[in-house]
């Protein structure tokens, strides 16, 4: 996001500094995690913009030079190309890799029908299935709003408690994890889902998508072989925040996303009562901390100070992000949209001993 602006800057400088116009003719498309969005731009000797191509689309036009073109429009807002950039990465993985249809639990919750939506657009909404896997702790309104996402977006739609198959989990195990609970029941009822629409996919040739996002990621608020099952992680370099961003978005010509999806409090419904709040900062103060301590780079104590926190909230949360590497290096692929996706834009070992300043 923003790469657009700086590399027109950067080229409107050549241009104006070597006297001679310029033109650079863009790729589009989706390669695993990297996402060419085209945008060819065409500069006068001078330095001014004379004429832009569409972004994440082919496209073909004259310039002369020197010469003007009224080529010149103003490119979308940046969550529209976000909204793009990420549909014509899911519609080029899934392509290339001989996918034709894609399969996502659906929790009633903004992660999931964000996933759902971008999913509709890039594959088509017949080719796009949703599975709700209500447990002992999803509430009816989840529930409701699962139902009525898939009805927006005209796509497949079943349910499959996992009720049963989490009783007969604890039943088996009962004698090995007597007392376990917590976190030991919440990853099973996780990694049956995981399992369920792996199911689905080996028996109709679907890409799971999982719908972890990168706020999520980063501190490894996620389960190995539960929500992070899948074939392609659509928004594992997007932030929570960016995330509602998405889902206004892409309601901004009619209610796709149910409006209580977006309303809510998060939470993975996974024990009475939840909340994301129980675990993580809110949001809108673990993303800054996120966006500092990993795209920036800066050391807890400067990320501190621009997120505007206590240094010892930025020093948890920067020994939670080096602590969950090994989850992310399990996660499946997803697209770089931010200056630094996890993974191959961000290389750091897994067996090691940092020591957060």
């Amino acid at each position: 996001m923003g790469k657009d602006r700086l590399r027109e800057r950067m080229m409107r400088q050549v241009a104006r500094g070597t006297g001679i116009p310029l033109v650079s003719c863009n790729l589009i498309g989706g390669n695993d995690s990297l996402v060419f969005d085209g945008h060819s731009l065409a500069f006068d000797a001078k330095g001014r913009l004379v004429a832009r191509g569409r972004g994440f689309a082919e496209d073909f036009f004259v310039v002369e030079v020197p010469g003007k073109a009224p080529r010149v429009v103003r490119p979308p807002e940046d969550v529209a190309l976000l909204e793009r950039a990420l549909v014509l990465a899911l519609a080029d993985y899934a392509s290339k890799c001989g996918f034709k249809t894609a399969v996502l639990g659906l929790s009633g919750g903004i992660d999931s029908a964000v996933t759902a939506a971008l999913a509709v657009e890039a594959l088509g909404a017949r080719n796009v299935t949703g599975v709700a896997m209500p447990g002992p702790y999803s509430s009816e309104g989840s529930i409701r709003d699962a139902r009525a996402l898939a009805a927006n977006l005209g796509m497949p739609y079943v349910e499959i408690p996992i009720g049963p198959m989490f009783d007969a989990y604890r039943s088996t195990l009962a004698s090995v994890l007597a007392g376990a609970g917590g976190s030991v029941e919440e990853n099973l009822q996780a990694r049956i889902r995981g399992a369920t629409l792996m199911a689905l996919s080996n028996r109709d040739g679907h890409l799971v998508l999982s719908t972890g996002n990168k706020s999520e990621f980063a501190v490894g608020y996620c389960t190995l072989y539960g929500d992070m099952a899948g074939g392609f992680a659509l928004l594992s370099d997007v932030p929570k925040t960016l995330v509602y961003a998405l889902a206004r978005h892409i309601n901004r010509h009619g209610p796709r996303i149910p409006r209580e999806s977006i309303e809510k409090e998060p939470s993975a419904e996974l024990r009475p009562n939840q909340r994301d709040r129980d675990s993580l900062p809110p949001y809108d103060v673990l993303d800054p901390l996120v966006d500092a301590l990993v795209d920036e780079e800066l050391s807890a104590a400067a990320a501190a100070r621009k997120a505007g926190v206590p240094v010892a909230l930025a020093r948890d949360i920067a020994r939670r992000i080096d602590r969950n590497e090994y989850k992310r290096r399990q996660a499946p692929p997803g697209p770089k949209v931010t200056g630094r996706a996890f993974g191959e834009g961000r290389r750091y070992p897994i067996a090691q001993r940092f020591r957060v300043e």
